[in-house]
């Protein structure tokens, strides 16, 4: 068994472009753990992750046990350990539905995407005050009223007044569909109007991002937020899949798009580096670095917002882009929502702001006729 074991490591390292140290160091951790196995068992991912030596990558040696067929994984993500955490100091009435919430919005179900882990958080935080709250009267969701929602949002104001009425949404419509409660006291609940502080970008602005993106990946991740309104987590998840370079089109999030000049050259550019540096790298992600390039998975939200460009704000340079082009398009919702692939709701929201700047001194914001269109050509 250590033989094979061993032989799949040199395999897999050959595969993926592992150092010839990174491959001795898996082998080690594979006699530590597999010494001593019985015919037919599997060694557990929480052994792994305590018996491998300290010199020993823990997710390549179970990559290795993997590809055997001889790994159990028995661990607990940080998510679900975190809700079972954050739920356990609930009231017992509320716990249970709680965790069935926020267990369906992890994982997603029949007919629902799962949401983002961080998404989670944020609901969970304004969720859990509210069941505080109301559990000073009440013993469960099935006795809240819509009075009872509408005394827990009435301290809130602008954006965390809106998180607050989404999250309570999506907690009262699951426990509907599941028969948890006889009503939604959400149903009728709207979230007051936000003064909505979105301008477009200065110049200022758009020179330091200029600047702060001189690398090939840098230029590569600033342009497909300028020019193609990317958001960070669709740059994540972009993959060589997604990129028609002959016939000059791109899949963002499923939406396809005509691949711009700036971006097929940044893509090209970026693609030759990429293949020198990890030639033999598995991962089918456009963007990669030097730790995912061993695996598949993509670049953590960190990595993309707090190493590769620090500083910068994407969603700013993406919001930029959609305003600009209703200004220059004119506040037409219908097209904003074909070109950047929005729902109406947003596409609504930017052409209101479009609307209002037009109508006002557009000179105040810098906005000349004659610097619309070059926004993104600069780039």
């Amino acid at each position: 068994m250590l033989r094979t074991a061993a032989l799949q490591a040199r395999e897999l390292g050959a595969l993926h472009g592992w150092s010839s140290s990174t491959i001795m160091c898996a082998i080690d951790g594979l006699v530590v753990l597999l010494q001593g196995l019985p015919p037919g068992g599997r060694v557990r991912l929480s052994e792994v992750q305590q018996r491998k030596p300290r010199h020993t990558s823990a997710p390549r040696v179970a990559e290795v046990l993997a590809s055997l067929d001889l790994l159990d994984d028995d661990t607990t993500s940080t998510t679900r350990a975190w809700i079972q955490r954050s739920v356990g100091r609930l009231p017992d009435g509320f716990a249970g539905d709680v965790r069935a919430w926020l267990m369906v919005l992890l994982d997603g179900d029949a007919r629902a995407k799962p949401r983002a882990k961080t998404s989670l958080r944020v609901y969970f935080s304004f969720v859990a005050p509210a069941i505080e709250q109301w559990s000073t009267t009440r013993d469960s969701l099935r006795e809240i009223t819509a009075a009872d929602v509408n005394a827990a949002l009435a301290p809130l104001t602008g954006w965390r007044r809106r998180t607050a009425t989404a999250a309570l949404r999506s907690l009262f419509f699951f426990a509907k569909k599941n028969k948890l409660v006889f009503a939604n006291p959400t149903t009728r609940l709207k979230a007051e109007p936000i003064n909505d502080g979105l301008v477009p970008m200065s110049e200022e602005q758009i020179r330091m991002a200029e600047k702060a993106a001189v690398r090939t990946d840098q230029r590569l991740v600033v342009i497909l937020a300028a020019i193609h309104a990317a958001k960070p987590g669709a740059i994540r998840d972009l993959t060589l899949d997604d990129v028609d370079l002959a016939n000059r089109r791109i899949t963002i999030a499923g939406d396809q798009q005509r691949l711009s000049e700036p971006a097929h050259r940044a893509l090209l550019t970026w693609f030759d580096e990429r293949r020198s540096r990890w030639p033999h790298t598995p991962n089918r992600h456009v963007l990669i670095n030097k730790q995912t390039a061993l695996g598949d998975g993509p670049v953590s939200g960190h990595y993309l917002h707090g190493q590769l460009l620090p500083g910068i704000s994407l969603d700013q340079i993406r919001r930029d882009r959609i305003l600009n082009e209703a200004l220059a398009a004119g506040p037409d919702p219908l097209h904003l929502a074909l070109v950047f692939n929005l729902s109406h709701t947003t596409a609504s929201r930017y052409t209101a702001i479009a609307q209002r700047i037009l109508d006002e001194d557009v000179h105040e914001f810098g906005l000349g006729g004659s610097n619309q269109g070059q926004k993104t050509t600069d780039l």
